[in-house]
């Protein structure tokens, strides 16, 4: 979909939608309820805006009516970056977004979205699903009145766009750099202005002059944003953002007042969409930077090793001083994140990095 086609579907949807938020309050009529699900999303965004949708119509589906959500994009009822207050204050049943969005409520949280250098999205699961990861994440919500679920994964992404060459650190200084979570501390370290904005504001930013560069996701949701259309200099692969996985939030009293099986139907879905994405995102990859660069001129590059060892300096640097230094819940998120990490990397280097590296070695087919 063409930029110009995306955004102004987005608005006319974002038109009658808003019409509608006046009537959109919680309903339960002959035991049938409805919930209103916020996104951080512009409106049938890849991957994320339709994902969430895709969420909402499969529990509509199972559930033959009985739990409605109805989906609103960022700006539809509050702007993205606002979605999960709107469910801690009850404007919202739901949100769907990314838990590094609201490191200003814990730095905790940060820390299921993705660390620098840190978990692949499958070593990522493993830490939430099996090694005490869901637990941390459920008394930081708790704090809120909120439960999370993991509900989507972008895989390793895209470093970002740049408007220049990037030679080495010292092209960093001063760079006004779109990018979130702790990867944003990290280039931070490096030099870097880094700030924070929601999908559908980052072009403008960019082609504004307000920012020299700018990183969302990867080539699937980038195409469609048009990034590539201000900066050419596209950097592969992001070292801050290794395996980022999106969430959904729910209000945890209003989910504890479901019957027993729809609430196992949000939870076994979460993981049905965070699965599902995955393949979205791998699928449609390719697809994408192979038009972004065969359409659109962009020039695929890798950072300079320079870049990439003061980025893992840096890294293990801010760790260790959130280990050192944060609050107790989320020092106890770190400490457990770094166990899990430190099996979890073992498992991953001596099995699947050394396949991988015969396969690139030896395999091709024609």
């Amino acid at each position: 979909m063409k930029r110009r086609e995306f955004f102004k579907s987005a608005s006319v949807a974002a038109v009658g939608a808003a019409a509608a938020t006046t009537l959109a309050t919680p309903a339960i009529a002959q035991g049938n309820i409805t919930w209103r699900m916020v996104t951080t999303w512009p409106k049938n965004f890849p991957g994320m805006g339709t994902g969430a949708q895709k969420f909402a119509d499969r529990v509509g589906r199972a559930t033959d009516g009985r739990l409605t959500i109805q989906v609103f994009a960022a700006g539809e009822m509050v702007p993205g970056l606002q979605a999960l207050d709107a469910v801690i204050d009850g404007s919202a049943e739901m949100s769907h977004g990314t838990p590094y969005y609201w490191q200003n409520k814990s730095q905790g949280l940060s820390f299921f979205t993705g660390v620098p250098f840190g978990m692949t999205s499958r070593e990522l699961t493993a830490w939430v699903r099996y090694l005490g990861g869901q637990e941390l994440w459920d008394e930081i919500y708790d704090q809120f009145g909120l439960k999370g679920f993991l509900s989507g994964d972008t895989g390793t992404q895209a470093g970002g766009w740049f408007r220049n060459e990037l030679t080495g650190v010292s092209d960093i200084q001063g760079l006004r750099f779109r990018t979130p979570g702790l990867g944003g501390q990290v280039w931070a370290k490096l030099g870097a202005s880094v700030t924070n904005l929601a999908a559908g504001e980052i072009f403008a930013a960019l082609q504004s002059g307000t920012l020299d560069a700018a990183e969302f996701v990867g080539p699937f949701q980038d195409l469609a944003l048009g990034f590539h259309q201000i900066a050419k200099n596209y950097y592969f692969p992001s070292f801050v953002e290794p395996g980022l996985a999106t969430e959904i939030v729910v209000d945890k009293a209003k989910f504890q007042e479901l019957p027993a099986d729809l609430q196992e139907i949000i939870t076994v879905f979460s993981q049905a969409a965070y699965d599902d994405m995955a393949s979205d995102m791998y699928a449609n990859d390719p697809r994408a930077l192979r038009a972004l660069v065969d359409e659109h001129g962009v020039q695929v590059r890798q950072f300079p090793e320079e870049i990439v060892e003061a980025g893992a300096k840096a890294s293990m640097e801010l760790v260790s001083e959130i280990r050192d230094s944060g609050d107790e819940m989320t020092k106890r998120v770190a400490e457990s994140f770094v166990s899990a990490f430190n099996l979890l990397r073992e498992r991953t280097e001596g099995t699947d990095m050394p396949f991988l590296a015969a396969r690139e070695k030896y395999i091709t087919f024609s």
